[in-house]
């Protein structure tokens, strides 16, 4: 068995929680030796054929000369905003009229006869 890191060991908080699509913005502040332990952990463990293209695709920029963004990866995660969720947008002032059933074939309300 080899030695892959630990979640203990990653340079993200909650990175088993972050959705794919937050994860490009969220590495851009790793540097190569940081993001070769996230790539190490995610084919150790889950292996998300998108999200090892994402990592893959950043390490490359990074040995072709990227420079790490400033920012933390500890900063404010939009994906896991605090509070309530958001209000339904269904509520008894914009619900729609009641309509009722038409007359055929309610038991309660049989047709008229024709005359």
């Amino acid at each position: 068995m080899t030695d892959s890191p630990t979640h203990d060991d990653l340079p993200l908080p909650d990175y088993d929680h972050l959705p794919t699509g937050s994860l490009a913005g969220r590495i851009r502040s790793l540097d190569g030796d940081q993001l070769g332990t996230v790539l190490a952990y995610e084919r150790a463990h889950a292996d998300r054929p998108a999200v090892v293209q994402i990592l893959q695709a950043r390490l490359e920029e990074l040995q072709q000369g990227a420079q790490p963004s400033g920012g933390s990866p500890d900063a404010a995660r939009p994906e896991a905003a605090a509070g309530a969720p958001p209000p339904s947008s269904a509520s008894p002032a914009t619900e729609g009229p009641k309509i009722n059933p038409p007359s055929q074939g309610v038991p309660t309300n049989p047709a008229q006869p024709r005359t």
